[in-house]
């Protein structure tokens, strides 16, 4: 977090806890620190790197009239820190009634005055604003009458001090008093985008010492293709197999492609590693498959059956790729990924 009293002494961040930062009032209410946690998971979950993440407090000149605090959720890019999310509390504003405007035109006096318009010029004074009203009775109280524009008329008429009254009445209140709290979050969808690009984005080795695997490393989660499909070689009974998988993944809600060119495996791998497939399965028996993280470019052993059930826990964050490495047997084939 980035509190404007660290910005106006040159300091730079620091970490701090939410709760703490509420009880000191550093953040100005708890519902404001609850939308700037929200706002923390949402982006850390997306695949951008807490480490480049940071919340700045608006500095008195920045804050909007009617916000009493105000937060941006900045992430540090190629460009710098850019602003993505902003998080305001509107609470500056009073939203407690104190008073009430009560107009009560003299029907009898403008029926004689206006006959039969009576009806529209009553309108347009029950549809005055509280500032337009009070400047009405600022002018009947000065002059005793006011030029009154009456826009179904089309034209202006007089209005004289004995055909309305209007008022200003106090209310008088009791009890507890409060303000509520009113959070506006603002997102700035494509900034979220461009910064997720550049934080999932890495190069690792490839076969060669001169070579650069480009990899995108995207949650499951978020993963817009959450799995590809290999069979091995081009067996029918492989396809076959390849094919339930498919309509499995389909059934689960599971977006996935299958690849069947002839392509080595290790190509494969490393071409739907460049567009963020988290996981991948290779199909190279009939009874069990190995599903392979892109990341660890670890492989676990999984029934058939299993496959479409083990991918969606994943993807769905119900379970990490740990907890899937500790619950099948480790696939050890030799160099698969480098063939």
């Amino acid at each position: 977090m980035f509190p404007r009293e660290e910005q106006m002494t040159g300091k730079s961040a620091t970490k701090l806890k939410l709760g703490e930062a509420v009880s000191k009032g550093t953040v100005n209410n708890e519902t404001l620190g609850y939308f700037i946690g929200r706002v923390y998971l949402f982006l850390t979950q997306l695949g951008i790197d807490k480490d480049r993440l940071r919340f700045r407090q608006h500095l008195p000149n920045e804050m909007a009239h009617y916000a009493a605090d105000c937060w941006d959720a900045e992430i540090e890019c190629s460009y710098g820190w850019i602003e993505c999310v902003g998080i305001a509390d509107r609470s500056a504003y009073d939203l407690r009634a104190h008073s009430k405007l009560i107009i009560t035109p003299s029907k009898k006096e403008i029926g004689l005055a206006f006959k039969g318009n009576q009806k529209m010029i009553l309108q347009a004074l029950e549809a005055l604003s509280k500032t337009e009203a009070l400047d009405m009775k600022a002018a009947l109280e000065s002059k005793g009458e006011v030029d009154f524009k009456v826009c179904t008329l089309g034209k202006d008429v007089t209005i004289k001090k004995s055909m309305v009254s209007i008022s200003l009445e106090k209310k008088k209140e009791h009890g507890r008093k409060f303000t509520p709290s009113v959070i506006e979050p603002s997102f700035g969808i494509g900034r979220i985008i461009y910064c997720l690009f550049e934080h999932c984005y890495y190069q690792r080795p490839g076969k060669t010492e001169d070579e650069q695997l480009n990899v995108f490393g995207f949650p499951p989660l978020v993963a817009p293709i959450k799995c590809t499909v290999f069979p091995l070689v081009k067996i029918e009974k492989f396809d076959i197999v390849a094919k339930k998988i498919s309509k499995a993944l389909t059934a689960a809600g599971i977006s996935h492609i299958i690849d069947i060119t002839g392509t080595s495996i290790g190509k494969r791998y490393a071409r739907t590693d460049e567009i963020g497939v988290p996981l991948a399965i290779t199909v190279d028996s009939t009874t069990s498959v190995t599903v392979r993280d892109r990341d660890s470019k670890d492989q676990v052993r999984v029934e058939v059956d299993e496959v479409a059930s083990v991918v969606k826990e994943v993807t769905d964050g119900q379970s990490t790729w740990a907890d899937i490495m500790w619950r099948y047997p480790a696939h050890t084939a030799a160099a698969t990924d480098e063939e």
